[in-house]
């Protein structure tokens, strides 16, 4: 429990779609697992890694995430950079790719994934630590880095670790960028679950991207569970430009000091 403008909050309790959310926006959130958080279907959970992977250097989004990561701290001259929950490290490689002096440290909680970055060209590359870490529990120093960014993977987390990673991330950079699904308005959610079920059942990374949907935060969450995790910490929450790519919520958190 917590106290959030006089009220007793129950962060456990807290609907995706924020304090506000509506009756059939609560109805529609799910707490089925994905194939990325089941340790039994480890052949599926790596299908599903290697299509995101190939989706994401198809259609960009890599890119377009280590872009606007990038943009963030344009102002640094050689930035420090945090990825959480790197996962097949495709963002990692597009902010060294796309910023010649960027610093950048991929960690995943998953020891396969890291593994598996670590076994590639990221491994050896002079710019790029990889660790097994925990996005909940990060293993830093207060304000080691410039930005920590946690991209795609936010909405795997149920509200108390999401508040826990509002705390740690902002504890350990100057700013905690998530790129993340939107939450869909309950509507187009269920025009959405009648026409891509059928498919879902035959494509393990539709399955696990409707489950993504029916579990991504809203604005109103977000805010929420940033202010649990410390009134301090303020968040920007925006949409970036609609493209081919798609069109992520993006959510800046930073504390206020003085």
């Amino acid at each position: 429990m917590n106290d959030m403008a006089g009220e007793t909050f129950d962060i456990d309790r807290m609907p995706r779609g924020g304090p506000d959310a509506s009756w059939l926006d609560r109805l529609l959130e799910t707490d089925r697992p994905e194939y990325l958080d089941r340790d039994d279907v480890d052949d599926l959970k790596r299908r599903v890694v290697r299509s995101l992977d190939r989706g994401g250097r198809i259609l960009g989004h890599h890119e377009m995430f280590a872009r606007l990561a990038l943009a963030e701290v344009a102002d640094v001259p050689d930035p420090n950079i945090l990825e959480l929950g790197s996962g097949h490290g495709g963002v990692a490689r597009a902010l060294v790719k796309l910023h010649p002096t960027a610093q950048v440290t991929a960690t995943d909680i998953e020891p396969t994934s890291v593994a598996a970055i670590a076994a590639g060209d990221l491994g050896s590359h002079p710019r790029v630590t990889v660790r097994e870490m925990d996005a909940t529990a990060i293993d830093a120093p207060d304000g080691g880095y410039d930005l920590a960014v946690f991209a795609q993977s936010f909405h795997h987390l149920p509200p108390r670790q999401a508040v826990r990673v509002f705390a740690e991330g902002t504890r350990v950079a100057h700013k905690l960028l998530i790129i993340d699904l939107p939450r869909l308005s309950a509507p187009v959610h269920v025009v959405q679950l009648v026409c891509l079920l059928p498919f879902a059942v035959v494509f393990p990374v539709m399955h696990d991207g409707l489950i993504s949907a029916l579990r991504a935060y809203s604005p109103s969450a977000l805010r929420a569970l940033a202010r649990y995790a410390d009134p301090t910490i303020t968040v920007e929450v925006r949409k970036s430009a609609f493209n081919i790519r798609g069109r992520p919520q993006l959510a800046v958190a930073y504390r206020e000091t003085g």
